[in-house]
């Protein structure tokens, strides 16, 4: 909380004050602090509250927190939670200065009893606060539901007392009933940024309803919940979370092993490399995909050689260029191959044509998503697009060089990633009237960028304005229309976080940060969009992720309290490396004997069954652990991509792991490749043209040349809005 609030609450406090002895039963009214006339409910003939703290940590059958309507029918028990909740955002309503409901607030504070030091423990606490709160919950022996909450900031003390109000005496399924959405009408807060506390709202209310789901589990006699797998990264290291995980490290330390991989790689290979990189110039350019034990390599490698860089496919390209610009007569990338193609086409377009370009293969690295684009579906849905001027195409960056070039000289193109495809739509509506885009090839992505835009719809214009300040709602209704994408074009990797791990993240992860890529599945993207809204989520690119997670754990560290962060990574597995880095230096930058614990938790959403048996010939050595007569292959971030299933996400791109620490090693010992050896490996210049004669090369540049102006100004550039607006000029245009 910034000084102003705490000063604003310190002020408001000394005019309500809480009762001398919290712990003594107090009778109040069905809201309290009226300052309008109340709604009349004809269900309640009385209704009373009667406050005292829980006796013991475990609550019992006799809820210390009872509240009864003493006359109403059965039928009209199913209205009384829509009731209380109608006349709660009545009240809060009723109070137009923002300053008014924080008094109502502070007010409805001073009935809830605080919790006993013993049930203010960690794993009571909810999530996603920004005050410390804890919840308490039991499903008494008539299936209704208790709660009890409590927190060390006054205002989240008011917010918990509404919600206990509302729902305390409840059943499960009318708990259960209630949205998110539900609460936003209730618009209570101080304006303290993004993450005001009226978050608090739908995150209390989100843990009320994981509770209320276990307890029903657990009275049905349901089978206990098997966790996904996790790793727990703290400052003293790295422990693995799961069933499967769990089985492992009974045969072998997991957790030493893991800590040894992401943060202690083998030290020879790591000279190997790095006096390879120094005596050749050569610079690394790598995927956030990689396997782990590479990243670990690579990372440990970048204190001894600077021109190491592990990002997404956005930088991969630009970071080659510095590299070159320091000196570097060769580049390395470990990627598939449309990122090197684009490697190669920047570095000529900045004058590094003689700086060499290699794959990690000498087989053809591929990607579900750039094939996709290549197919004639693809070419006759630009063909679709050519005849609907204007159109511009909106291609995602992985997809193939040849792919952009041919797909600019039917429809003007500009390239686009997920951190910036949003941005890039919406500015190519405001500047071309009456313009169509068209995109892919990605379709989870196409869709949900369509259901985002439907959900802007659903905002004020100032709330509009902040994402793109030319449009209002107006502006994107009109162009919903107008918006058009492939839809046949799927990441292999991101179409595993289908319906089942979407079931389950919901049932038993609602309560954590879920973070998703752009190109998940709906129900995936809806998941973590609900999560966004209440400050719990992001929706984007790998560095959206990775940055995230980042401001949530310093934020923690920051508040300087005990806590325990859980995450669920909604994209390739192999992110965790780049996760493990960054969280490591942010606990250990901050680590004293003052400082309080912090833990965070990276879940990989994976189905039970996503463990693969596989014989004793076919896995071997660090990949792989014993487990009685059988080998289970390493799950987060597994070698080659085993042990993923189709019913889960163990999320492990199969071409990403073909970018092996031995092809690296191999390229660069036969550097300068004087003898042919790596021949295969170099990332090739098209020689081929396109049907208007140009070389496939300078025409598959340009719609990234335009997302670099893009990036740079905020505009379309001027070249390319001509040719949307004169599409027989298109090709031609092209210099």
């Amino acid at each position: 909380m910034d000084s102003s609030t705490t000063a604003t609450i310190s002020s408001l406090k000394t005019t309500i004050s809480p009762s001398p002895n919290p712990n003594r039963a107090k009778k109040i009214p069905i809201f309290p602090y009226k300052k309008t006339k109340l709604l009349s409910f004809s269900n309640f003939k009385s209704v009373k509250c009667i406050h005292s703290p829980p006796p013991n940590p475990k609550p019992s059958n006799s809820s210390p927190f009872t509240c009864t309507a003493v006359t109403f029918s059965p039928s009209q028990t199913n209205e009384l939670v829509p009731s209380k909740l109608h006349h709660l955002i009545t009240e809060f309503q009723s109070l137009s200065q923002p300053i008014d409901r924080v008094k109502r607030l502070l007010h409805c504070a001073t009935f809830l009893s605080p919790l006993p030091e013993s049930s203010r423990v960690d794993s009571n606490r909810v999530m996603g606060c920004t005050a410390q709160v804890w919840l308490e919950a039991q499903l008494d022996q008539y299936g209704k539901m208790k709660f009890w909450a409590d927190s060390d900031s006054e205002i989240t003390r008011g917010f918990c007392y509404c919600l206990i109000w509302v729902l305390d005496g409840a059943t499960p399924d009318e708990v259960l009933k209630v949205t998110t959405e539900d609460l936003t009408a209730l618009n209570v807060g101080l304006p303290v940024g993004a993450r005001s506390r009226v978050n608090t709202w739908h995150n209390v209310l989100v843990s009320m309803q994981k509770r209320a789901r276990i307890l029903v589990a657990e009275r049905d006699g349901k089978k206990d919940f098997d966790p996904f797998p996790s790793l727990v990264i703290s400052s003293d290291g790295i422990q693995a979370k799961g069933s499967y995980a769990e089985a492992q490290m009974r045969s072998w330390r997991l957790d030493d092993f893991l800590e040894a991989r992401y943060l202690f790689p083998d030290e020879s290979k790591v000279q190997e490399l790095v006096k390879e990189l120094k005596e050749k110039k050569i610079g690394v350019v790598a995927h956030f995909y990689m396997d782990p034990e590479v990243q670990g390599v690579l990372t440990a490698a970048q204190k001894h050689w600077p021109h190491i860089h592990i990002s997404d496919s956005l930088v991969m390209a630009d970071s080659a260029v510095k590299m070159a610009e320091a000196g570097c007569k060769f580049i390395t990338v470990l990627g598939v191959d449309f990122m090197s193609e684009n490697v190669r086409a920047i570095l000529d377009q900045a004058g590094f044509g003689e700086v060499g370009v290699y794959r990690m293969s000498n087989e053809r690295i591929g990607c579900s998503l750039a094939e996709a684009a290549s197919t004639p579906a693809y070419m006759n849905y630009l063909g679709v697009a050519s005849g609907s001027p204007p159109s511009l195409h909106v291609i995602y960056i992985n997809t193939s060089l040849e792919t952009k070039a041919y797909a600019h000289e039917l429809v003007p193109t500009i390239t686009c990633t997920s951190s910036n495809v949003v941005q890039t739509i919406l500015q190519a509506f405001a500047q071309i009237p009456d313009l169509n885009v068209w995109y892919g090839p990605d379709s989870y992505m196409g869709a949900n960028i369509s259901k985002l835009f439907q959900q802007m719809t659903m905002m004020s214009d100032e709330e509009i304005a902040e994402i793109h300040p030319a449009h209002n709602g107006d502006s994107i209704r009109s162009l919903l229309p107008r918006l058009h994408y492939y839809q046949d074009g799927t990441c292999i990797v991101h179409h595993l976080f289908g319906h089942e791990v979407v079931e389950k993240i919901n049932e038993m992860y609602c309560d954590a940060f879920l973070t998703a890529h752009l190109e998940v599945p709906g129900e995936m993207f809806s998941l973590a969009m609900e999560a966004k809204r209440r400050g719990m989520g992001v929706v984007g690119s790998t560095q959206n992720i990775l940055d995230f997670i980042k401001q949530r754990v310093q934020e923690a560290l920051d508040r300087d309290v005990n806590d325990h962060l859980r995450f669920v990574l909604g994209t390739e597995s192999g992110m965790v490396t780049s996760i493990v880095a960054a969280v490591r230096h942010l606990l250990l930058s901050t680590k004293s004997s003052e400082k309080a614990k912090v833990n965070v938790e990276i879940v990989f959403p994976v189905s039970s069954d996503s463990i693969t048996r596989t014989s004793t010939a076919s896995t071997s050595g660090l990949n792989s652990v014993k487990v009685g007569d059988i080998i289970l292959p390493v799950i987060p971030g597994a070698a080659s991509g085993e042990g993923c299933s189709i019913h889960g996400g163990c999320a492990s791109c199969p071409y990403m792991k073909m970018n092996s620490l031995n092809s690296l090693l191999k390229v660069c010992h036969h550097l300068p490749d004087e003898k042919n050896k790596v021949a295969a490996y170099e990332a090739e210049r098209f020689k081929m043209q396109t049907l208007n004669g140009k070389s496939i090369a300078d025409v598959g540049c340009e719609p990234i040349l335009h997302m670099r102006h893009f990036q740079a100004t905020k505009e379309l550039p001027d070249k390319l809005v001509h040719q949307a607006l004169s599409p027989n000029s298109n090709g031609r245009s092209i210099s």
